[in-house]
């Protein structure tokens, strides 16, 4: 079940202590980063808009997360009249378990270390079907969101929670496409043999290209400008902050929630930044891969610096670019980045198998497929606007 040489021979008690450590060192070290992440977002952001940002709790303001985190922990729990008790209290745990756990498959290292005269990975775990599990866990995610707004018992959190399903929907589609490219050129679902996979210098046929070999190049580009575009939609995050905007009264689906249940919503989003930022990473940047510093591997380094550069650009953006509006968020998942998601992928797997024919015509498909879509945009596009200027009112003179 696991690649890891800690089980090689079997489970025992020291065994299950080194799990069991290994747990709780990742756990630490994504709360630890999720409270960096909610400092460093808003003293960025401060510095980008001519502002001072935190700056009382702490040198600094580093402590200022925790001391949010404090106040929230000790406001009152609020239950709203109608709410379903069970699931009311169950959906901020749907979100943010599985934020923790898809972190759990990250390679945030090279090969082995030991720890009590046993060698394990540099990860929690290494599941043969790793990418299927981070898959199935950002569905499960969806059931948070959806839960949260329903069991409110109020209409207002029903329409976000409604809205933002919708949003996750939809572009976990892309996403999970943009990925099945990345398994495609690696042949596995193992993360650390998709990182394995990505080490050394790009080839193309018989000539060796001066870059390393991940798949950001190895695809072209395409499936990670896809995949980050997904799950800045996926996780909520502007410019598709659609969840919870400013000209609307109610907050999204978790309005009703107080104290510790919005905490664990909060807490949710900002780990998803951190997690996602880290699969992207693993998947499209090789992970640890980077150059040996006087012959000694520094893959923890070079995870951290790769993953400090996601975390800036999220901040960025976040502090950039305007809102989309819903019509144009939707519009863009469905009519944009899932047909362009699928063509690359027919058209990697075209030229994975050697066969120029297959290339050509795949090639072929692709160009008639997209003047099709072009072509039926352009009269949606078209009729939208005849019905709009027939349900306009007339001026009055």
């Amino acid at each position: 079940m696991t690649s890891d040489p800690l089980f090689a021979h079997g489970v025992d008690l020291v065994v299950l202590l080194i799990v069991i450590l290994k747990a709780a060192i990742v756990f630490v070290v994504v709360l630890v980063s999720v409270l960096f992440m909610v400092w460093y977002e808003r003293k960025v952001i401060s510095h980008m808009q001519n502002r001072i940002g935190p700056n009382r709790v702490g040198p600094y303001g580093l402590l200022q997360s925790l001391a949010d985190g404090t106040k929230l922990f000790f406001k009152e729990a609020l239950l709203p009249l109608k709410a379903d008790k069970k699931i009311y209290r169950l959906a901020p745990f749907l979100a943010v378990v599985p934020a923790f756990l898809i972190f759990s498959i990250v390679p945030l290292g090279d090969g082995t270390i030991s720890l009590f005269g046993h060698r394990t990975l540099f990860q929690l775990a290494e599941p043969p079907w790793g990418i299927l599990f981070m898959l199935m866990l950002s569905s499960i995610a969806v059931y948070g969101v959806m839960l949260a707004g329903w069991s409110s018992g109020s209409k207002y959190p029903l329409l976000g929670a409604v809205r933002a399903t919708a949003q996750m929907i939809s572009y976990e589609a892309a996403m999970g496409l943009s990925i099945a490219t990345v398994v495609l050129l690696s042949g596995s679902l193992h993360t650390g043999a998709i990182v394995a996979h990505q080490r050394g210098l790009l080839h193309l046929r018989s000539w060796t290209i001066p870059l390393p070999a991940w798949n950001l190049f190895r695809s072209w580009g395409v499936p990670f400008v896809i995949f980050m575009i997904a799950i800045t939609a996926e996780m909520h995050r502007p410019p598709f902050d659609l969840v919870e905007a400013e000209e609307e009264l109610a907050g999204g689906f978790n309005t009703e929630y107080s104290s510790l249940g919005f905490a664990l919503f909060y807490l949710a989003e900002f780990m998803n930044v951190v997690t996602m930022s880290a699969i992207a990473v693993t998947l499209f940047l090789g992970g640890p891969d980077g150059p040996a510093l006087d012959g000694h591997h520094i893959g923890p380094f070079w995870f951290l610096l790769k993953e400090f550069c996601f975390l800036f650009t999220y901040v960025w953006l976040r502090a950039t670019l305007p809102r989309f509006r819903y019509d144009q968020l939707m519009d863009l998942g469905w009519k944009k980045l899932i047909p362009a998601s699928l063509g690359m992928l027919l058209f990697v797997a075209a030229v994975r198998t050697g066969d120029r024919a297959w290339v050509i015509g795949i090639l072929v498909a692709l160009v008639l497929g997209t003047a099709l879509l072009l072509r039926a945009l352009s009269v949606g596009r078209r009729a939208t606007e005849v019905e709009a200027a027939i349900l306009q009112p007339s001026e009055v003179p």
